[in-house]
C-alpha cells in the first residue's frame, strides 16, 4: 500500500491562502471566541465531522494530510489573518485534511453555526472565505488528495461508476489501473480480490471496501449527513439537476428549510455536458459539472442541506404536507415538494446493448470519458445539443468522431452554433439516415456497426466508445399511481391552472419542473428558470400556512 500512495500523492508547488483584511477581523471577532493553541496542538483532524472555522491571529498553522501511520504531507501553512476550512465546512462533510499548531498560536475558532450566520449577513467575507474554500478544494482534487484510492481496471464499468460518482460529488480520489500498474497487482492478490470484487476502494482510515454501491461510499463519506440531523423540512426538492438546485438556491435564499434529495450526484444530465456556450451571463461557456458544482455551494452557503445518492421510493399525504420515503428505510417530512427528477437519454434497441452499457456505451462526455478516447475513433448517436457538444468536445483528444443521425441534418434539432462548428470541423463526420444495427466486442465494446436507411450501404468502425444521447425517458417510476402523469410518462401541472401557477401538479402543494414536466422546453435555462419561479408561489403558501398555524395555537392557549 505505501508503494500505491508514492504514486498517488505527489509534491507539488506551493499556493498562498487568501487573507481576511483587519477591519474584517474585527467584525469576525462577534462571531467567535478566542484560543490559544501550543505546537502539536489539533485544531482538527482528518475524517472529522461537523469541525469549526478558524482564523489566525498571531502565529501559525499548517493543514496537512496523513499518508499511513508515520508519514504526512503539508498541503499548506496558514499565518496572521488566514483561515482554515475548505467546502466541508458547507455541507458537513468529513474534513480532507489534518490541522494543527506550529507554534505557540492564538487562533478565533467560529462555530459552524456562526459560519452560517455570518455567509448570510458579511457578504464581503463571505466572498473571500468562498473563494478561497472552491481553490482550496479543486486544489485537492487536482492533487489528488483526500484519502481515496480506487484500484480497478478504469475501463470497466463498476470503476467508472465509482469515478463518476466521486468526480460528480466534487471529491477528490486517485485512480489506480489493476491492468497497468504491477504494484496494484501484488496488492491484490496479496488481498485475495478476486476479479469480481473489483474496483477496490482504500480510505485513509484503513478501511477498504470492495466495489461499493454508491450509497455505502455516500454514508462512509458524509454525504448523506444531513439525514440524521433534520426530518421537517418546508421543502424537499427531489432531484439536483438545474432545475432542482435553482429551487434550492432560491428557497433557501427565502428562509425556507430546504433539502435536495439526488440520487447520484448534482448536476442531473446537464452536469455531464462539457460546455454549455449558450447559457447567459457565461461568454465563453461554462462546463455542466462547473455550473453544478456553484450551484450547489451556493445552495449551501444560504442553508439548503443536501441528501446525495438517496433515490425516493414513495410519497404520502401527511398533517400539512407530505412523507417522502427514501432508500435506506429513511423518512422526512415536507411542506411542499418540488419534483425535479428530469429525463434521461432512451437506449438503443440494437442486439448485445445491455453487454456493452458501460463497457463502452456512454451517456455523457466528460473529461473522464475523454481521457478513454484518446486518438481513438468515436462513435456519438444524436442529432440534438447534447450529442453535438459532445461531438465537438471529444474531437478535441479523438481521432476522429462519427455523429450519427437518422434525419437528414441537423437543422431541425440542433442550435445553429454547433452546427456552423460540425460543418467546418475536419475531425467530426455527419452521418444522415444512419441507425446502428449491431455491436461487437468481448468484455468490453470493440466495433460499432452503422447503415445508411437509403442507399442500404452498412459502415463498421473499429471503436471502444460510443455516446448514445437520443430522445428523453421521464425519472418518474415511483410517481405512478400518485400523480397525473402523460403518455410518455412526464408529470402533468396546471390543472384548472390553480393559482395561476404553471408547475401545480394534481395534488396541492406539489410542483413539478424542468426536464420532467410535462411540455417543457428541454434546456438548462428553462429548467434554471422553472426552478426559481416556482418558489415564489412555494413561500406565499407556506407562509400563510405558518400564520394560520400561529393563529390555532394562539386561540388553543
Amino acid at each position: 500500500m505505501a508503494l500505491l500512495r508514492s504514486q498517488a500523492w505527489k509534491s507539488k508547488s506551493a499556493r498562498k491562502s487568501q487573507c481576511v483584511f483587519p477591519a474584517m477581523m474585527r467584525r469576525l471577532r462577534s462571531y467567535g471566541s478566542p484560543e490559544s493553541v501550543e505546537p502539536g496542538d489539533h485544531l482538527f483532524r482528518q475524517g472529522e465531522r461537523l469541525v469549526d472555522f478558524f482564523v489566525v491571529e498571531q502565529g501559525e498553522l499548517e493543514l496537512y494530510e496523513r499518508k499511513g501511520r508515520a508519514s504526512c504531507e503539508v498541503e499548506s501553512t496558514l499565518a496572521n489573518l488566514q483561515f482554515t476550512g475548505e467546502l466541508t465546512l458547507l455541507n458537513g462533510r468529513p474534513s480532507l485534511l489534518n490541522c494543527r499548531a506550529v507554534r505557540s498560536s492564538r487562533v478565533l475558532r467560529i462555530s459552524r453555526e456562526s459560519v452560517r450566520k455570518l455567509m448570510r449577513t458579511e457578504l464581503d467575507i463571505a466572498e473571500l472565505v468562498l473563494t478561497e474554500w472552491i481553490i482550496r478544494r479543486s486544489r485537492l482534487v487536482n492533487h489528488a488528495q483526500g484519502g481515496i484510492i480506487v484500484v480497478g481496471d478504469s475501463l470497466a464499468a463498476e470503476t467508472m461508476r465509482i469515478e463518476r460518482f466521486l468526480i460528480g460529488n466534487g471529491h477528490p480520489h486517485q485512480l489506480i489501473d489493476s491492468n497497468l500498474n504491477l504494484e496494484a497487482e501484488v496488492l491484490l492478490r496479496a488481498l485475495d480480490v478476486e476479479s469480481d470484487q473489483l474496483p477496490v476502494v482504500f480510505f485513509s482510515d484503513g478501511t477498504t471496501f470492495r466495489k461499493p454501491a454508491n450509497t455505502v461510499l455516500a454514508n462512509k463519506l458524509g454525504f448523506d449527513q444531513d439525514l440524521g440531523e433534520h426530518t421537517d423540512y418546508d421543502l424537499a426538492v427531489v432531484g439536483g439537476g438545474p432545475a432542482g438546485l435553482a429551487a434550492a438556491v432560491y428557497g433557501a435564499s427565502e428562509g425556507l428549510t430546504t433539502l435536495v434529495i439526488e440520487g447520484t450526484a448534482p448536476g442531473g444530465q446537464a452536469g455531464t455536458s462539457s460546455k454549455i456556450e449558450n447559457y447567459l451571463g457565461f461568454p465563453t461557456g461554462v462546463s455542466g459539472h462547473d455550473l453544478a458544482q456553484n450551484a450547489t455551494v451556493q445552495a449551501q452557503r444560504f442553508g439548503a442541506r443536501f441528501a446525495i445518492s438517496r433515490d425516493v421510493t414513495g410519497i404520502l399525504p401527511a398533517g400539512n404536507g407530505y412523507s417522502l420515503s427514501l432508500e435506506g428505510s429513511k423518512a422526512i417530512f415536507a411542506r411542499a415538494v418540488v419534483i425535479a427528477t428530469g429525463a434521461r437519454y432512451k437506449r438503443l434497441d440494437v442486439p448485445n446493448y445491455r453487454k456493452f452499457e458501460y463497457q463502452g456505451v456512454h451517456y455523457a462526455a466528460t473529461a473522464m470519458e475523454a481521457a478513454r478516447c484518446v486518438g481513438k475513433e468515436v462513435v456519438v448517436v444524436g442529432g440534438g445539443n447534447s450529442a453535438g457538444q459532445a461531438a465537438l468536445y471529444l474531437a478535441l483528444s479523438a481521432s476522429h468522431v462519427h455523429l450519427l443521425i437518422r434525419g437528414e441534418g441537423l437543422k431541425a434539432t440542433m442550435s445553429a452554433y454547433l452546427i456552423q462548428r460540425i460543418a467546418s470541423s475536419n475531425r467530426v463526420t455527419l452521418h444522415p439516415y444512419s441507425e446502428v444495427v449491431s455491436l461487437d466486442g468481448d468484455t468490453h465494446l470493440r466495433s460499432v456497426t452503422w447503415c445508411n436507411r437509403q442507399s442500404h450501404k452498412s459502415r463498421r468502425c473499429q471503436t471502444s466508445n460510443m455516446f448514445v444521447m437520443i430522445g428523453a425517458l421521464p425519472n418518474t417510476e415511483w410517481l405512478h399511481g400518485r400523480l397525473e402523469l402523460d403518455a410518455n410518462g412526464f408529470v402533468m401541472t396546471a390543472p384548472g391552472d390553480r393559482d395561476g401557477c404553471a408547475f401545480q401538479t394534481s395534488l396541492p402543494r406539489i410542483y413539478a419542473v424542468g426536464d420532467v414536466r410535462s411540455g417543457s422546453v428541454k434546456r438548462v435555462a428553462n429548467a434554471v428558470g422553472e426552478g426559481s419561479v416556482v418558489v415564489s408561489y412555494i413561500h406565499r403558501h407556506i407562509a400563510a400556512q405558518k400564520t394560520q398555524e400561529m393563529e390555532r395555537a394562539a386561540i388553543v392557549a
